[in-house]
């Protein structure tokens, strides 16, 4: 074979590969490989069965100012995953889907839009250009609900807010929370000599911002129809058809919160008169439920971290001083569950005389826990708590022979009911009525949250209310309603909903790279800290030299001192050129490793793959020959 047969198969191969590629380019746009290690760009198996069960249409306009972001690479890779993603959900919807991509250029229309629908502006430079990242989703009935940010930093959730927003807007009825308390968190009884109502405490009135609350009644025998999640605050023996009734709407699919405690410091009983001493009904449990949910929590033992202790001021011999109080806790983002969404963005969460979680050894549910202590805890008797109330003592008695104790889980799994003969009977029933629909075992996997604290919802843990212009105006110090809010937000969605984790994360550095790049830098950064070094000294000797006398008057210098001085200017300039240099060859080779890994990606396996074709061909026509 000619050198000319070599060099027209050569250009023959090329072209084929060129020509490949834009096919596949055009024809294959829905057709996806994703070789990420977490299967980053597959969407999860919920997110998939909540847009392929749309029973309208909804559009997710995507405002994305790619033109914008060219320098800013952050913004631009992550607008672009964005994109993919959504593109993801697009194909999987059977059309119900619409996906718009629109750039919103300075002073446009589609820039009016983004503004319109609360997409955040992003400033891009001193003079006044702005980027947009966020989304806005509609449906049929021209609701609306956007993510006005998409934030890089939130990438491991962006699966999960987007599933939401979809979900929300194919299901846009404002859900329903069936309250069930013996704590007045909506308000106590009005006040008798202004005959004010009480106020509702600070975390419920923001529920109310996203959920309707309809308080139900502590006797009740069925939860009623239209009731999305069930939310129990310090249940004090409550009577057994009301535990009936919430055992059936568990295992019937119904989610459920449920905020239990040992020594609940907001309820504040009225004090038997014939024994002073004897310890209030301050507790609260559903024993009898927990125990086949596989969970138990000790009556008489709250949680102590030495870690996490609030400091308090207490009185002592030597007056106020301050010190850690055991029993209530300050639990930092290390101490909140960083892969659930109930908690994974929050910060701080306070908590009072909490009791504690156990998982059953047999238990077959899933226990996953929310809140924890740290590593240095342990167990204080709720008695020497209630009546002592004497943290230095506490303090000294503790022995912190315990780790991680579970102050909230989610349990998830399949259970069966705590009432296998039916109905319970009242007491003064002889028979209680059959109950055709009743259940011995979950239809699907119960989705419940168990709180072992009714404190974390009080003001005083979390909020301090102040009052301006006649209103009441909340300023948190920790994240107690969010924590809330999110996990009622969370129980209120589907199971599909509900399964969805965070995902790992989109950046994936080169390691090997990011190693020769710092090794590179170090080189530079060593000369060119030497440079910065001896330009110092230079420029003050050349300080020194110039300077004028005490007097005021011109400095004479001599011939000598002129020489020296303009020989420091000359070794400054020349310095200064160096540190130049020095920081442009580290530019240069920064750039330069850029290129070749650009060329290795896009360039080098081509190559060898026309390479391997030629040489197949010449083999072959060898063989002929």
């Amino acid at each position: 074979m000619n050198r000319t047969q070599v060099t027209t198969s050569f250009l023959i191969a090329l072209a084929l590969f060129i020509g490949c590629n834009i096919v596949a380019n055009e024809t294959l746009t829905s057709q996806r490989l994703d070789l990420t290690s977490n299967q980053l760009y597959t969407l999860s198996d919920g997110s998939r069965s909540i847009v392929k069960m749309l029973d309208e249409s909804v559009t997710i306009r995507l405002y994305f100012s790619a033109k914008q972001f060219a320098d800013i690479p952050q913004y631009l890779t992550y607008g672009k995953r964005v994109r993919d993603l959504l593109e993801e959900y697009a194909a999987n919807s059977d059309g119900k889907l619409n996906l718009s991509v629109i750039e919103p250029e300075s002073f446009s229309e589609a820039e009016d839009q983004a503004v319109g629908y609360g997409i955040q502006q992003l400033p891009l430079s001193a003079s006044g250009d702005m980027g947009y990242l966020g989304l806005v989703g509609t449906n049929t009935t021209d609701q609306e609900l956007a993510i006005p940010y998409l934030n890089p930093e939130r990438e491991d959730a962006l699966e999960y807010e987007i599933t939401k927003l979809i979900y929300n807007l194919a299901n846009p009825r404002k859900r329903v929370i069936g309250l069930v308390t013996d704590l007045p968190v909506l308000g106590g009884a009005p006040d008798p000599q202004t005959g004010q109502p009480g106020q509702a405490w600070a975390s419920f009135e923001m529920l109310k911002e996203f959920f309707e609350i309809k308080a139900l009644a502590r006797d009740l025998v069925k939860i009623e129809d239209g009731i999305d999640t069930l939310l129990i605050v310090h249940p004090k023996d409550l009577p057994r058809k009301t535990l009936y009734a919430i055992d059936q709407f568990v295992l019937g699919g119904g989610k459920a919160m449920i905020f239990i405690d040992p020594l609940a410091e907001e309820d504040r009983p009225t004090q038997d008169q014939n024994n002073p001493m004897a310890m209030p009904k301050v507790d609260s449990n559903l024993p009898e439920l927990l125990a086949k949910w596989g969970v138990t929590m000790a009556a008489d033992q709250v949680a102590g971290d030495l870690d996490s202790a609030v400091r308090v001021s207490a009185n002592s011999a030597r007056g106020p001083q301050e010190i850690n109080y055991l029993p209530w806790l300050q639990l930092f983002s290390d101490r909140l569950n960083r892969d659930d969404f109930v908690t994974n963005q929050l910060k701080n969460i306070n908590v009072g005389s909490a009791g504690v979680l156990e998982h059953g050894k047999d238990a077959k549910i899933t226990f996953t826990p929310l809140l924890t202590t740290g590593p240095h805890s342990g167990l204080i008797g709720r008695d020497s708590i209630f009546f002592v109330r004497d943290p230095a003592g506490l303090l000294s008695n503790f022995k912190a022979d315990k780790a991680n104790l579970v102050l909230a889980a989610r349990l998830f799994g399949a259970v069966d009911t705590a009432f296998p003969e039916g109905q319970p009977l009242d007491e003064e029933e002889k028979s209680a009525p059959g109950n055709p629909n009743h259940l011995n075992a979950s239809k699907a996997p119960i989705n419940v949250i168990i709180v072992a604290d009714t404190d974390i919802l009080a003001d005083r843990f979390w909020v301090r209310v102040q009052r301006f212009l006649g209103m009441q105006v909340p300023n948190p110090f920790a994240n107690n309603a969010d924590f809330l809010i999110n996990a009622v937000d969370n129980l209120g969605g589907n199971d599909d909903l509900i399964s969805l984790r965070s995902r790992g994360e989109y950046s994936r550095p080169f390691e090997v790279v990011n190693q020769i790049q710092r090794e590179a830098e170090a080189q530079f950064r060593d000369r060119e800290q030497a440079l910065q070094a001896k330009l110092k000294e230079t420029e003050s000797k050349l300080q020194a030299l110039q300077t004028k006398p005490e007097g005021g008057g011109e400095a004479l210098l001599s011939a000598e001192q002129r020489k020296e001085i303009e020989l420091f200017r000359g070794e400054q300039l020349k310095t200064r050129k160096e540190l130049r240099s020095v920081q442009h060859d580290l530019q240069k080779n920064i750039e330069r490793l850029g290129t070749l890994l650009k060329f290795l990606n896009i360039g080098a396996i081509p190559l060898l793959l026309s390479v391997f074709a030629i040489g197949a061909s010449l083999y072959r026509a060898r063989r002929r020959a």
